[in-house]
């Protein structure tokens, strides 16, 4: 059985590590290279680093802050955030990212999902789905959550996968931040339209939450930000538990 993988995310805003709560109320939570090379000393699986203005300010991703974080890393290391062309994602793949992650980028010009999956590979590319519940339905919102869009999250995913994407980060806006618990019934609903993996974000508060989402739906990885920056969990613990709850998970 593949191991389930737990993800810290490092959003980062002005080259510092934030986080907030429904996408809102950002507050710093440290410096991005330093809690990287914590993170790989905890066992952490993979990291992801997300830029989570340059889409907003039309801008690129902060290469050189992704160049000093892999050097410092021996673990996959995804970066996204105003990744809008197959060069920006070569100068990430230069820099040290090992995958790419699109957002907005893909709901404008879904085609480069297949353009990046055809010249660096499918493995590269994660299409990243902020979604919340509104008006009755699963919605994908682009722009750092900012700007809603007619597709609902379960169709927009599958047309991702069939155009090359490798993998899922998909994000409950309801959810983010909450420590309520991840979003069970849509991570479930997108892992039984997909064939690749989905790493599920927005809600972890406590190592039940992780064993929920792994023995309740097929998530590939869980992801969080602000339990694992501020100390609240600490991965070898609660790698620990969820080895005792029988969820196959790599422990050091």
């Amino acid at each position: 059985m593949l191991k389930k993988r737990i993800i810290p995310c490092l959003d980062i805003k002005d080259g510092r590590t934030v986080k907030g709560v429904n996408f809102l109320g950002i507050r710093d939570a440290g410096d991005p290279v330093a809690l990287a090379k914590r993170y790989v000393a905890e066992g952490a699986d993979e990291l992801v680093f997300l830029d989570i203005t340059a889409t907003v300010e039309n801008r690129q991703t902060l290469v050189d802050l992704v160049s000093n974080i892999a050097r410092e890393i021996t673990i996959p290391f995804t970066v996204g955030g105003g990744i809008n062309t197959l060069n920006d994602v070569g100068r990430l793949i230069t820099a040290g990212a090992d995958k790419v992650s699109l957002n907005s980028a893909a709901l404008r010009h879904p085609e480069l999902i297949s353009e990046i999956a055809g010249t660096f590979g499918s493995q590269c590319v994660v299409v990243a789905i902020d979604t919340k519940f509104t008006d009755g339905a699963w919605r994908v919102f682009s722009h750092g959550g900012r700007t809603p869009t007619a597709l609902q999250a379960v169709a927009w995913a599958k047309e991702a996968a069939a155009l090359g994407a490798g993998e899922i980060l998909l994000t409950s806006m309801n959810h983010d931040g909450t420590k309520n618990g991840f979003a069970l019934d849509i991570t479930t609903a997108v892992c039984r339209a997909v064939n690749i993996p989905v790493i599920a974000s927005g809600g972890a508060g406590t190592r039940q939450h992780f064993r929920e989402l792994f023995a309740t739906t097929p998530a590939s990885a869980g992801l969080a930000a602000s339990i694992f920056h501020f100390g609240e969990i600490a991965i070898p613990g609660l790698k620990k538990y969820l080895f005792n709850q029988n969820i196959p998970v790599r422990c050091s």
